[in-house]
């Protein structure tokens, strides 16, 4: 009885007897059915029922504007408790309760900013909070962080997500997406994947607009002559000169922005009129072909990017233009953009371009020149009036002109005289002055500056050159050595120095620098060549150095040297003859032979050669080629160094080298080189080489007429009336080299002819004959008709009657007396004497047959 009362009782608790039937689960279907009513048609909750949205908007209404009248309360009191404190602090008003201890006004200042202190830490404390709060709600709402606080029960996972089995039902956990966190993740993917796109495409390698202003452009190296004239430009690719805005005429800046750029000063870079017109012109072509570039635009493309038409690179040229904008002035970005635009082959910038086409700087630019010039940059060798087709560089200067005009620049009136004018162009070839100069200085300035500077830089060299007096000698030796073309003379050279300074007033290298088939570009005044006779002023200031005076006499008779190894040596006069004893004035000013080289042989090859070094010559290094024949020029010079080298005596034994430099400067103005000798900052002189009394004495020689008058005769192109002028003469055995150097104090002129292939001249042309005449007329343009030159005669020389016969004191027999002058303390003592005229005779036969002289007795 008790078991079915337990077995009753237990199918009572069971929620399905054995009577009942046991219901079929759901399907899918009706799964998602049942999921999708959920969500959509939620059941009324239990309990209360909600409040109105109105009464809640009346209640939160109500209870914020009791919040804000609190704290409006709460904000004046605080303020009335900080006046209050203030008063008190400076004792105006009494506070409540006991009073406390006197204290310092700035113990109250400071308990005063320490309560600031704490209020302004609370209030940082206070907004940090609120900041922090907002941010972890945001991070919240994406889906990246948790929310604080117990985590939501977690649910069951719905099925109609993802069906499972029945044996599985509670192994597989399916992992479930909030939207939240969906829409966070792709849209931190496209962000990240559209930056990277946008930093790769554009960003990469992008230049900074610094670049415009410190990466300097290639620029035009400017060399001119002393007064300002330009003899050559020196580029590479691109020939530039830099210019401020105020140095370019305003027809020229007017016709620029008419034609190229209206808006320019009022856009920010670029104009969104322009990039859209382009853009339709640019589809309806199906490729870039028209641009809608601002000078902005232009000026990025030109020096920081590159010309290909891509979209990149268009949005590159975008981006660096706004932020150009926002670096630079317009004013600084018009002005760059005129010295950078191109303007037909090499030819960049406003000013170069000037210069190119009509020989003017940019500032003289008139209307009609400017209206040509701003044509040009939209296609160079389309417009350019040195073209196959000129009259497109006038159609395009009609549209600037039109352009000017509807933008207000012009009236009707300016337009129409700048139709009119005649425009005379440049001649379109290379413009060079003194080229043998021009390529002198350049080699100087690459030593000096390396050959990036010379060819990019921009340098700006003055240089001592005169090219009014540059062009009157090539006119000069133009003319005479066609004179020569019977002597079969091809060739010559001419340089003109200031001896006291170094300067190069002029420098002729070659008859014809152009002249490529006889070798024209060759500078034969930088070319060793013998110089004959003409060194021989160095081996007798050596002898005067060593004791001899003007009045020596020097035995002008037959000798034969001979050295081991070597053939016998005999030298002999360029007349022929043996004049007997002569002095060392008339030796060294008719230029006789036979003494120079007994001179030599006295003082020593070496000596001459210690002393030629120390004069500046660099060409004699083999010091064991040389022999006696070296004082008759055996060994070559340039004529660089043979100029130095008469410098010398001009100087009264002072070398001064030569410089071609006035200044130096480079682009922006800054002062590289300046030559301190011409400005008298600093000495010009060197080196001491002779003392003043030797150099005196052979420019005393030198400019002796009288005493040359037996070889070249009183009349000769090497006297110049009226004044006074040391000249020698120089020419070689081989008739191939043929020389003329003669100076003031003041200026040196030294005359070269020949042929540059060595062929000798005629027999006939000589020292009288060839270079003379074209030193001749050359010193006289350096002279002045109305004042005399006079060569200064230094302290400690006087003047003393000698027998020129003997270089004694006269005596009753002695046939001819002349004045002579010597360094005191050197003049002969002793006169002449009768028995030395009667046995003159058979000295002279005596001479007649000759010496035969071991050299290397002679030689040290």
């Amino acid at each position: 009885m008790v078991g079915k009362k337990l077995a009753k009782s237990r199918r009572k608790k069971t929620k399905i007897s054995r009577h009942s039937v046991v219901p079929k689960k759901p399907s899918l279907f009706q799964k998602i059915k049942i999921n999708l009513r959920k969500i959509f048609f939620s059941p009324k909750g239990r309990g209360r029922p909600r409040k109105s949205w109105w009464y809640h908007a009346r209640k939160n209404y109500l209870a914020r504007y009791k919040k804000n009248e609190r704290e409006i309360y709460r904000w004046l009191d605080s303020q009335q408790q900080k006046i209050d404190g203030f008063f008190k602090m400076i004792g105006l008003r009494r506070g409540k309760g006991r009073p406390r201890k006197k204290i310092s006004i700035v113990a109250r200042w400071r308990g005063l900013l320490e309560e600031k202190k704490r209020k302004w830490r609370r209030w940082l404390d206070f907004h940090t909070g609120i900041w922090s709060s907002r941010y972890h709600r945001l991070l919240q709402w994406l889906g990246l962080r948790r929310r604080r606080g117990r985590p939501h029960k977690q649910q069951k996972p719905t099925v109609w997500l993802l069906p499972i089995s029945d044996q599985s039902e509670l192994a597989i956990t399916p992992v479930h997406l909030q939207w939240r966190e969906i829409f966070a993740f792709l849209s931190t993917l496209i962000i990240l994947l559209s930056t990277w796109w946008g930093y790769s495409y554009v960003f990469v390698d992008l230049p900074s607009v610094s670049d415009l202003t410190q990466k300097n452009p290639l620029l035009t190296t400017k060399i001119l002559d002393r007064n300002g004239r330009v003899l050559f430009r020196i580029y590479d690719d691109e020939n530039r000169t830099l210019v401020p805005l105020s140095e370019i005429s305003q027809p020229m800046i007017q016709a620029t922005l008419a034609i190229e750029d209206k808006d320019f000063y009022k856009h920010h870079g670029f104009s969104l009129e322009g990039i859209i017109r382009a853009t339709i012109a640019n589809f309806k072509g199906e490729q870039i072909e028209q641009g809608g570039s601002t000078i902005t635009q232009q000026l990025v493309k030109n020096r920081l990017l590159n010309s290909e038409r891509t979209i990149q690179r268009k949005l590159r040229e975008l981006i660096l233009s706004v932020v150009t904008e926002g670096v630079y002035t317009k004013d600084e970005i018009l002005e760059m953009y005129l010295n950078q635009v191109a303007y037909g082959g090499s030819t960049y910038g406003v000013e170069e371009a000037a210069w190119r086409y009509f020989h003017k700087s940019a500032k003289d630019l008139n209307l009609a020149e400017a209206a040509l010039l701003a044509g040009l940059p939209q296609a160079p060798s389309v417009y350019s009036p040195f073209g196959s087709n000129p009259e497109l560089a006038f159609s395009r200067q009609e549209e600037v002109l039109r352009r000017m005009f509807e933008d207000g620049y012009i009236t009707q009136e300016q337009w129409q005289e700048a139709r009119d004018t005649i425009i005379v162009f440049a001649e379109d070839r290379i413009d060079i002055q003194a080229p043998h100069f021009v390529m002198y200085v350049k080699r100087l300035l690459a030593e000096k500056f390396g050959e990036l500077a010379v060819s990019t830089g921009g340098l700006e060299v003055r240089t001592t050159l005169d090219l009014g007096l540059q062009k009157e000698t090539e006119l000069i030796l133009q003319q005479e050595l066609d004179r020569l073309q019977s002597l079969r003379v091809g060739n010559g050279s001419v340089l003109v120095t200031n001896p006291k300074t170094g300067e190069i007033l002029a420098m002729i290298g070659s008859k014809d620098y152009f002249d490529f088939a006889h070798d024209g570009q060759v500078n034969v005044a930088l070319r060793p060549r013998q110089p004959g006779s003409s060194i021989k002023p160095l081996t007798y200031a050596l002898a005067l150095e060593n004791g001899k005076t003007p009045a020596s006499i020097i035995d002008d008779s037959p000798v034969i040297y001979q050295s081991v190894g070597s053939p016998p040596y005999a030298p002999q006069n360029y007349d022929g003859k043996f004049h007997g004893k002569v002095t060392l004035r008339e030796a060294l000013a008719s230029s006789y032979n036979v003494p120079a080289v007994k001179t030599l042989a006295e003082l020593g090859v070496s000596t001459m050669l210690d002393r030629a070094e120390l004069a500046g010559i660099t060409t004699w290094q083999d010091r064991g080629r040389f022999g006696l024949s070296l004082t008759l020029g055996g060994g070559e010079v340039t004529m660089v160094e043979l100029a130095q080298l008469y410098g010398v005596f001009a100087n009264y034994g002072d070398l001064v080298s030569l410089n071609p430099f006035l200044e130096i400067k480079n682009h922006k103005g800054e002062v590289l080189y300046s030559n301190q000798c011409v400005t008298g900052e600093v000495a010009c002189a060197q080196n001491r080489v002779f003392d003043s009394y030797t150099s005196y004495l052979i420019t005393d020689i030198l400019s002796d007429n009288k005493a040359r008058t037996p070889a070249f005769g009183a009349q000769s192109v090497l006297n110049i009336p009226g004044q006074e002028v040391a000249v020698k003469t120089g020419t070689t055995n081989s008739l191939r080299d043929n020389w003329t150097i003669g100076y003031t104090t003041d200026r040196l002129v030294a005359v070269w002819v020949g042929n540059n292939d060595n062929t000798p001249m005629n027999s006939i042309a000589s020292g009288i004959t060839g270079a003379s005449p074209i030193w001749n007329k050359t010193m006289r343009l350096l002279l002045s008709p109305e004042i005399s030159h006079i060569f200064a005669t230094p302290d400690n020389l006087i003047q003393v009657a000698i027998c020129k016969t003997t270089g004694t004191l006269p005596c009753n027999d002695c046939p001819l007396v002349v004045t002579e002058t010597f360094l005191e303390g050197t003049q002969p003592t002793h006169a002449c004497n009768a028995s030395y005229f009667e046995s003159k005779t058979d000295s002279q036969t005596r001479s007649s047959t000759g010496q035969i002289l071991g050299e290397s007795q002679l030689l040290e």
